[in-house]
């Protein structure tokens, strides 16, 4: 988890205003569930996004691309159908990135009839670490309000932090080289120029030419494939966010879950997801219909990736992104999926209108999420309820002032938004009544981008007793504390149910929490091999808080445990070894570089190697580094340069080309023990509001 720092909240020079008319953002629309006076509100910004959104309504995008495996380039020509929505604009501003070679850029106003295109001037300048401004001329005269042009741009990218271009040996198959985007949250600028902003939302086409024998997949509601011209075609037809638009190529092969559900991935992993998923999609697909209201995407598929995959999954509309590495656990595949389909009704079909406010789409999934899984599977488990001590610290709500949102995504955007939304079910006198207040909430903004004052403006038109009562002023409770507030939730929801499984970890946790090893037989009756994974993974995370262990003791949990997490899943390892490097434990040191070896997403990568370099074991990292960088993806291998090497040439951003990989005389592999273990790599955490919180990358 990221380091947090209070911000101020004083507005920089690039914060712009919401859209207030011209496209699908909610703020200029009220809740229609019943009669009530308008809550007048400031105007709105987006500090991510340099574009001049406010100018335009972007009706459509069309992609045309050629996808080069040989030089790991995309090119090709990027079409927006934009209608000005105010007067007298002469320029068109969009979101790019320095890895973007733009090549041409011309207009046409097809209500004109001209044939030629009109060549236009263009300029790229700065904007932040994560991202660039290209500002358009447009021809002056024929731009007018209402008055629909297109806008072509020609380009090629390169280097971008969106695109992950895997060579066939970091592939699970290894014998076909693949290529996938990560737009979360705004890395898509630098996949194409556009709007990067979760407040506009269109539809979208595609074309895409790769190699014979590949196959490409698209977050999009229809795809077909010309074998003619090898051109697979895509059309999404509901409106989605720049961010939501995603690309998978390489060699997929597919098998149909149910009616509208398919699993996509390698050969060598097919018949493992397969098995895996079963009719499962299908059936919480169905429970989740009961509960908020239609599925609007169509098509539910997955895609497995390759283990460098950054995160865990995806949202993708209709196209789920997911990491293979999560098969391990058939516990964590079930929630992690369960999350991204409730995705479908939170966050994709209503999404928050700026990352500041990212917990409306995070802690509402995680919501729906625990009521899909109580509705499917009874009462939730310890593992499927909030981790407290690791969000009381923040506020729902953070400020981005000089931050890539892109780091934001920590726990407490989905425990503590969780919390609120909880609350909101508490007030509404019954879960199955809040269900149906999300339900209507989905019908009322569906394809639309909301801020919080939208859902509460709603929710108190919804249910108008509770706006008579005052709720959002209740001394302890008030919203505005919920928001901006810090310290612990003021209402935590009842979790109860999972005691049993829970107390079974604190209780063992308290024979560990000594400074000397608890008796053997004390122990015995905790057989973490029955343990749920859940269970395995809270007993760790509460054994990482008691740290630092002495020595005595962390030799006595390797020897009972070590050889049991060393088969389980990378989630249980890695919490593991995290104990073991904050600990200085250096018998358990040939765990780490197998683990090291075997494990290249930046999830699991990442956190080992900062707690490596922050306590006295940078030597043994420098030296995995060195071991492993050719299978690294070049954007992880830059990332843990800098964690290793702060002080070099290598730039923090995705700016610059690729850096060649190191071919150094290794350190000394065996450094004298440290006397006392290391603190805990994970920082002090401030006490931080929601709306006021700075993430350091």
């Amino acid at each position: 988890m990221a380091e947090l720092h209070q911000a101020p909240t004083s507005l920089c020079c690039c914060r712009k205003s919401l859209p207030v008319s011209g496209g699908p953002f909610a703020g200029d629309k009220q809740p229609s569930a019943s009669p009530g006076p308008r809550v007048s509100r400031g105007p709105l910004v987006d500090v991510a996004s340099v574009s001049n959104f406010r100018c335009f309504q972007l009706c459509h995008l069309h992609l045309d691309l050629k996808l080069n495996f040989a030089v790991k380039e995309m090119s090709g020509w990027l079409v927006l159908d934009l209608v000005p929505v105010q007067p007298a604009v002469c320029t068109l501003v969009l979101d790019s990135h320095p890895s973007l070679l733009i090549h041409s850029i011309d207009c046409k106003v097809p209500e004109d009839g001209q044939e030629a295109p009109v060549s236009l001037t263009y300029r790229v300048d700065p904007f932040t670490d994560y991202g660039s401004s290209l500002s358009i001329s447009l021809p002056s005269g024929t731009v007018k309000p209402g008055r629909r042009i297109q806008i072509t741009i020609r380009y090629t990218t390169t280097d971008g932090p969106a695109i992950w271009w895997l060579d066939s040996e970091l592939t699970c198959g290894q014998s076909c080289p693949l290529v996938f985007t990560q737009g979360h949250s705004v890395c898509n600028r630098s996949f194409f120029p556009c709007f990067d902003t979760p407040a506009v939302k269109s539809t979208y086409t595609a074309a895409v030419r790769v190699p014979e024998g590949m196959t490409v997949l698209m977050s999009a509601s229809q795809s077909s494939y010309s074998k003619q011209d090898r051109i697979f075609h895509f059309s999404m037809e509901f409106p989605v966010p720049s961010y939501l638009v995603a690309l998978v190529a390489g060699q997929l092969e597919h098998a149909d879950l149910g009616p509208r559900s398919r699993v996509w991935a390698e050969p060598c992993l097919l018949s493992c997801a397969v098995k895996k998923l079963g009719g499962s999609v299908e059936h919480w697909l169905d429970v989740a219909e009961d509960l908020f209201g239609p599925y609007l995407w169509g098509r539910c598929d997955i895609v497995f990736l390759p283990p460098c995959f950054p995160i865990v999954a995806m949202e993708n509309p209709c196209l789920t992104f997911i990491i293979a590495s999560i098969m391990e656990s058939s516990e964590f595949l079930l929630i992690d999926v369960i999350h991204e389909i409730a995705h479908g009704w939170f966050g994709n079909a209503v999404t928050n209108a700026t990352w500041e406010e990212m917990w409306l789409s995070e802690g509402l999934a995680t919501y729906a999420q625990r009521r899909i899984t109580t509705e499917a599977y009874g009462e939730p488990s310890p593992g499927d309820g909030p981790d407290w001590c690791q969000y009381w610290f923040t506020s729902v709500q953070k400020s981005l002032a000089s931050v890539n949102p892109s780091t934001l995504m920590n726990l407490f955007t989905y425990e503590k938004g969780f919390c609120f939304v909880s609350y909101l079910s508490e007030l509404s006198g019954d879960c199955r009544h809040f269900d149906h207040f999300l339900r209507d909430y989905i019908l009322e903004f569906k394809f639309k981008s909301v801020v919080a004052q939208d859902l509460i403006d709603y929710f108190l038109r919804y249910f108008p007793e509770l706006q008579d009562a005052a709720v959002t002023q209740r001394e302890g409770l008030e919203f505005e504390r919920w928001l901006s507030g810090c310290g612990p939730p003021p209402f935590e929801p009842d979790l109860s149910a999972g005691a049993t499984l829970i107390g079974p970890v604190q209780d063992l946790c308290k024979l560990w929490g000594s400074s000397a090893p608890p008796d053997r037989q004390a122990v015995t009756p905790f057989d973490l091999s029955t343990w749920s994974t859940f269970q395995v993974v809270l007993f760790l995370d509460r054994m990482l808080d008691h740290s630092p262990l002495s020595h005595e003791v962390m030799g006595s949990l390797s020897g009972s445990y070590s050889s049991l997490f060393d088969g389980l899943n990378a989630e249980v390892q890695i919490r593991w070894l995290q104990l073991v490097v904050r600990n200085t434990f250096y018998p358990d040191l040939p765990r780490i570089r197998t683990f090291l070896h075997k494990h290249t997403s930046r999830m699991y990568t990442v956190p080992l190697y900062e707690d490596l370099v922050a306590g006295v074991m940078k030597c043994i990292a420098v030296e995995i580094f060195y071991q492993t960088q050719q299978r690294l993806h070049p954007n992880l291998r830059r990332t843990l340069q800098q964690i290793l090497f702060p002080s070099s040439s290598v730039t923090a951003n995705q700016n610059s080309p690729v850096p060649p990989t190191v071919a150094h005389p290794l350190p000394s592999s065996s450094p004298t023990p440290a006397a006392t273990a290391t603190a805990s790599a994970a920082g002090t955490t401030a006490t931080v509001s929601l709306r006021d919180v700075n993430v350091s990358a």
